[in-house]
């Protein structure tokens, strides 16, 4: 019974440390990815991952620490995209325009890190793009699940006026919403939450979970919170699905895990035929 116990991955120290970030790490993304597809702007969640590397790389050239360098890059260019779109909505010409180069910008900085840092970890560049949860310690899987939780609080206070700015955003203004604030507010929660993701599944992958459980359940439902509440528990479970998974098949990493599984999920949503309403 013993050995049955100390073989459990619920027991092991790292895998509790994933779970904890985790965990908090998908509900934060599912409730942001919801408004990311409603808001029609999944392009700038992609930005923000190559956002997300630049700042990390930066952080790391200039001895900084890699976590608030990808908090500070993502939620400063998440407000940087809010200010050259209109009413704090990027359009994908300007997401086009920037990305690309700020993605330049972290090869630079990648560079530097190597070439002028004697005691430059070669290996930080690839964990920034495909994430290391297994490796998070106790310190950082607490202080991650703390900003996620904050990620999900702020989103639950501003659902039901981000969502009226969302569907009508005309009628919106007229009834008094700041309409324009809670777009740069918006836009700087999802730069946390890009970094959060960052550390979960990497910087390359980190749309994926932003955008498939949002996907799947809007797929499912027209409900909007009904939706917002599957995004969520869609996101929680693939992330556990992708790090069992992970731990049982050691040589799968915990990051391509996650994301086929909420890849296999969006796909299977594809199979699910919805009533279509009857008209009189």
């Amino acid at each position: 019974m013993t050995a049955l116990l100390s073989s459990s991955p619920l027991s092991q120290p790292f895998f509790q440390h994933a779970v904890l970030a985790g965990t908090l790490i998908a509900a934060a993304c599912g409730l942001v990815g919801y408004f990311l597809v409603l808001r029609a702007q999944v392009f700038t969640a992609d930005a923000l991952s190559h956002v997300a590397f630049t700042g990390a790389m930066a952080a790391l050239a200039f001895g900084g620490d890699l976590r608030l360098g990808l908090l500070a890059a993502t939620v400063a260019g998440a407000l940087l995209f809010g200010a050259l779109g209109r009413r704090a909505r990027p359009d994908d010409v300007v997401i086009g325009s920037v990305f690309s180069w700020v993605l330049g910008l972290g090869a630079f900085f990648v560079t530097l890190y190597t070439t002028s840092r004697s005691t430059a970890d070669g290996s930080a560049g690839v964990s920034v793009l495909f994430g290391s949860i297994f490796g998070i310690s106790a310190a950082h899987a607490a202080t991650a699940a703390l900003l996620a939780a904050g990620v999900c609080l702020v989103m639950l206070v501003a659902a039901r006026p981000l969502l009226f700015a969302t569907v009508d955003e005309a009628v919106a203004a007229a009834r008094g919403v700041p309409v324009r604030l809670l777009g740069y507010g918006f836009l700087a929660v999802a730069g946390a939450s890009a970094a959060e993701a960052t550390q979960a599944v990497g910087s390359l992958l980190l749309l994926g979970l932003l955008a498939a459980p949002a996907g799947a359940a809007i797929r499912l439902t027209d409900r909007p919170y009904r939706a917002l509440a599957l995004s969520v528990g869609l996101g929680v479970t693939e992330m556990w699905a992708g790090l069992f998974a992970s731990y049982t098949v050691p040589q799968m990493p915990p990051s391509f895990a996650i994301m086929a599984t909420a890849t296999t999920v969006y796909a299977a949503t594809f199979l699910i035929r919805r009533p279509v309403p009857r008209t009189c």
